[in-house]
């Protein structure tokens, strides 16, 4: 029989037990996740950026999302349903969204161009070449080199399956925003509770600091494209009632696809690996690294927050972002303080997406 020596000490091992259970309850609490992206692909950081999110025991993926920005929407939304069906996945709607910005156009996008200097990345409109022959709206899809998906699309559109899926969970779902904020920014505008409705937004984007990067290192890593494809939303989304808002900007520049990291994921073969293998992009693992932080913020050793927005006036600093602290932010602007992501347990991260990407099938 165990004996307490007072009152005060059986109180206090009662007050851990209940702290723990808390705790426990918390950790096997569901996580529900619905990721907008710009899935570019074959491959790359958009496709895998839905790994982290798979076959996690408390992670219920409630679906995709698509938004125009590294492709033009209707070839992210094929690649993204292949891609799902390669691996197994096909229980996770996909709902196609934006097909161009609020306000930014191709036109406009070419006259920046000539008047500030060239953009690296253009995404659809012209990946890392020229702009001059790009149509001003969304193509006929073409050809998929890794096939055509036979999962359709859902029938909704992207902005009210958000609403949706907050409303359906309210302040359970978790918003990860890999690609430029169209989609979210419609579905605010339609629903001025959604953001209040939802548990976090986790968005890629909002470099800080990148013009010096752009000189000393990849001008295209530096060039925040999320945000400069669509100022305006991104403004609109950063401005709305969130309860918690995390910006994973600078901090996924710094760690890479490499082909020793991809050897490591196809070491077990399956078809998601192999798939991956195939269509391998060393790049920064932007979108991965966003998905992650969003289901296992634990993830992040350090960061800071601040208030932030996204310029939208016209002029070389078109979209970009800047960031105050309490003694010189803007007062009654209606903006949040925005959780910035300065450093995270890479090894631990990379570990983990090896082990995810080979557990990523899902059931026939």
């Amino acid at each position: 029989m165990l004996r307490f020596r007072s009152l005060a000490s059986l109180a206090a091992l009662l007050t851990f037990s209940a702290t723990t259970a808390a705790l426990h309850a918390a950790d096997t609490a569901p996580q529900y996740v619905v990721e907008d992206n710009d899935w570019l692909g074959p491959g790359g950081s958009d496709i895998q950026s839905v790994i982290p999110l798979l076959n996690r025991p408390n992670v219920s993926v409630l679906g995709l999302t698509v938004v125009m920005g590294d492709d033009w929407e209707n070839a992210e939304s094929a690649h993204i349903r292949r891609f799902l069906e390669i691996a197994h996945q096909t229980q996770i709607p996909v709902a196609e969204g934006a097909t161009l910005p609020l306000v930014n156009t191709v036109e406009a996008t070419r006259l920046r161009e000539q008047q500030y200097g060239t953009i690296p990345w253009k995404g659809a409109w012209g990946g890392l070449g020229s702009i001059d022959h790009t149509p001003a709206t969304q193509p006929a899809l073409g050809h998929l080199p890794e096939g055509m998906p036979h999962l359709a699309a859902d029938a909704t559109h992207a902005a009210e399956f958000l609403i949706r899926a907050v409303h359906a969970h309210p302040h359970q779902v978790t918003v990860v925003a890999a690609g430029p904020l169209t989609n979210l920014a419609l579905a605010i505008r339609m629903d001025p509770t959604f953001a209040s409705t939802a548990k976090q937004l986790v968005f890629m984007g909002g470099l800080l600091d990148a013009s010096m990067t752009s000189v000393t290192g990849n001008a295209d890593f530096a060039s925040d494209f999320n945000m400069i494809t669509d100022p305006e939303a991104a403004h609109i989304t950063l401005t709305a009632p969130w309860a918690s808002i995390t910006c994973v900007g600078n901090v996924s520049n710094d760690i890479m696809m490499t082909p020793a990291l991809m050897n490591r994921m196809d070491a077990k073969h399956t078809p998601a690996t192999d798939y991956l293998k195939r269509f391998f992009s060393p790049l920064p693992l932007w979108d991965e690294l966003t998905s992650a932080i969003a289901v296992e913020p634990n993830l992040v050793t350090k960061s800071v927050d601040a208030y932030m927005d996204i310029n939208t006036a016209p002029g070389m600093d078109y979209g970009h972002a800047h960031v105050w602290p309490d003694s010189t932010a803007p007062k009654k602007m209606g903006l949040n303080k925005v959780h910035i992501v300065l450093s995270v347990d890479t090894a631990r991260f990379l570990n983990e997406f090896v082990a995810q990407s080979q557990n990523a099938m899902g059931q026939h």
